[in-house]
């Protein structure tokens, strides 16, 4: 059961992945208008998300919030083959692909992986 009715359409979303919410500016879609809302700021060149420490500014928050670890040293990604540590988990997840030889990027001419 749900705790609303919204949650419940949320929900029925994330199954169907119906996204209502279109932006003007290019072809990309949301689930939730808070998320369009988000998008849209990276085509005016807002930057409403400023670092208190060093002033950098940010058109969206997740991206603030990942940049404010430089700050901390916060590395709460870690690898549980090595137990190296990350700030941001798509740097772990870049270095898992050195214990399972994973290679996701191919060259369109020569056809080398790396």
């Amino acid at each position: 059961a749900f705790a609303s009715k919204q949650n419940l359409k949320y929900h029925l979303r994330s199954l169907t992945g119906e996204k209502p919410y279109h932006c003007n500016h290019c072809d990309k879609a949301f689930a939730h208008r808070k998320y369009l809302v988000s998008h849209q700021t990276t085509h005016s060149g807002e930057k409403p998300h400023q670092c208190s420490q060093c002033n950098k500014a940010f058109t969206l928050k997740h991206n603030l919030t990942a940049h404010q670890k430089t700050h901390t040293g916060e590395k709460s990604h870690q690898c549980s083959q090595c137990n190296k540590a990350f700030t941001l988990k798509h740097n772990l997840t870049a270095h898992q692909k050195t214990h399972t030889g994973e290679k996701s990027h191919q060259c369109n001419i020569c056809k080398k992986a790396f």
